[in-house]
């Protein structure tokens, strides 16, 4: 496996070398050789700071070209890195290193919410006494919450990269040599990464970015770069679709959402607005995309498996064939044997194959296209020397019950130390105690916690 991830870099910028653009921003527009050129000093910069094949490095850098760039150089020598969103505060990146004991941080910009994309941050290298080598062949590691508190450390190899890459290339509607993709999903998760970053740098494609996350920006990003397809969540379609004005858009042919599932009313008064309708993409940060529809007309499922992908829905939920092995390097529990990873999405597939998605099948819930385990956010109130039950559920937003000795807004200020702002409980309610069923199990269920905190 030595060199396969510098080699697969190689491969994507030998792709299409030469003046053609791949980033844009603004006024800056980067070609390909400019971006490559920095890479290549980038990565000087990061092996005079020790880093070589079998590194493990921390990168947490909000979404910019100084990301993009860090990223590449660093796999560009072999680099295992372990993503970490921007986002965490500092307990959460604690227990990332605990866990992925990486012996090197690299870290620039404002941690919390960014605005949106940006062009340059300053960064910083640090080696972490104590850390270790990667011990397999894992390049790309990303973190999801865990119930326990504990995140689960998921490593991806080159070679399911490559074929991910490979998966969206020969996807029907993806836009391919000379389009401009208004890449609106995080370049820190999956779909942002492969499908947008990735597939752009194979492809030919040039990934646009907006500079402010307003639908006035958004669309004056697109008409101005005249964008041939839109990659967002669907925040974003909603964001668009409240758009007072539409500027023309003559090139737009395929809209995209990932990281979570649409609202039908959502993607319905998008479709009413600008004319074409919304595709799904579903993956997992495990295994990449499963399933995807460009064009957005075979709506209420998400598509057909992609290209190369095996799945199967086994006790109602999705399994999908993975031959390298678990994903997991840490966590994950009894989520993969025998060859296939449980998703833990409830599904059907119909007669022409195409999946529906039913629901979760366990604690994990999406919120603005993140995954959040309501058993971390759980784990946190509990750690709060005033709590001694806590229940976090989900019904468009999270919320928690909570039994103790505080207030809503200690425990508010508690999680806002301890969570990523997109897992704290938008409501937190304390309970003289908290609904059981009769076995005694605590209730999750929403309207039975909100009843109960409704005083007599």
């Amino acid at each position: 496996m030595a060199g396969a991830m510098a080699e697969l870099v190689t491969r994507l910028f030998d792709a299409h070398p030469g003046t053609g653009p791949y980033l844009a921003h603004g006024d800056d527009v980067r070609t390909r050789g400019d971006v490559r050129a920095q890479v290549v000093a980038e990565a000087a910069v990061f092996a005079g700071a020790g880093v070589t094949e079998g590194s493990t490095v921390l990168l947490q850098v909000p979404p910019s070209y100084t990301q993009v760039q860090a990223m590449l150089a660093l796999w560009s020598l072999g680099a295992q890195v372990m993503l970490v969103d921007h986002r965490f505060k500092p307990a959460e990146v604690e227990a990332v290193k605990q866990v992925g004991r990486p012996q090197f941080t690299v870290r620039g910009g404002p941690s919390g919410a960014t605005p949106a994309f940006a062009r340059e941050y300053e960064l910083l290298t640090a080696r972490i006494a104590g850390g270790v080598p990667a011990s397999t062949g894992h390049r790309l590691v990303q973190f999801s919450s865990g119930s326990t508190g504990v995140p689960k450390m998921i490593g991806r190899t080159p070679a399911s990269l490559a074929a991910e890459i490979d998966r969206f290339a020969r996807v029907e509607g993806m836009p391919g040599p000379g389009d401009r993709v208004l890449l609106l999903s995080s370049t820190a998760h999956s779909f942002g990464l492969i499908a947008g970053l990735f597939h752009s740098l194979a492809r030919n494609v040039t990934a646009v970015f907006a500079s402010r996350l307003t639908a006035a920006e958004l669309l004056a990003t697109a008409a101005r770069y005249d964008v041939h397809a839109v990659f967002g969540t669907p925040f974003h379609y909603a964001l668009l679709a409240t758009a007072k004005e539409i500027p023309p858009l003559p090139s737009l042919k395929a809209a995209v959402s990932g990281g979570e599932i649409m609202d039908p009313a959502v993607a319905a008064e998008f479709t009413r607005r600008f004319g074409i309708g919304v595709g799904e993409s579903y993956g997992t940060t495990e295994t990449g995309v499963l399933a995807m529809d460009v064009s957005g007309r075979l709506r209420p499922s998400v598509g057909r498996a992609a290209p190369g992908v095996v799945l199967r829905i086994e006790a109602g939920e999705v399994e999908v064939r993975l031959d390298e092995g678990s994903p997991y390097l840490a966590g994950g529990g009894d989520r993969y044997a025998d060859g296939w990873l449980r998703v833990r999405d409830r599904a059907e597939l119909d007669a022409d194959g195409r999946l529906h998605l039913r629901g979760r099948g366990d604690s994990l819930v999406v919120i603005g296209g993140l995954k959040v385990d309501l058993g971390e956010v759980e784990t946190a109130l509990r750690a709060h020397a005033g709590v001694t039950e806590a229940v976090a559920v989900h019904s468009g937003t999270i919320a928690a019950y909570v039994v103790g000795d505080t207030t809503p807004a200690d425990l508010l200020a508690w999680c806002r130390e301890r969570l990523a702002d997109y897992k704290i409980p938008r409501e937190i309610r304390v309970l003289p105690r908290l609904p059981r069923t009769p076995n005694g199990k605590l209730v999750r269920r929403h309207d039975v916690l909100r009843a109960a905190a409704v005083p007599a």
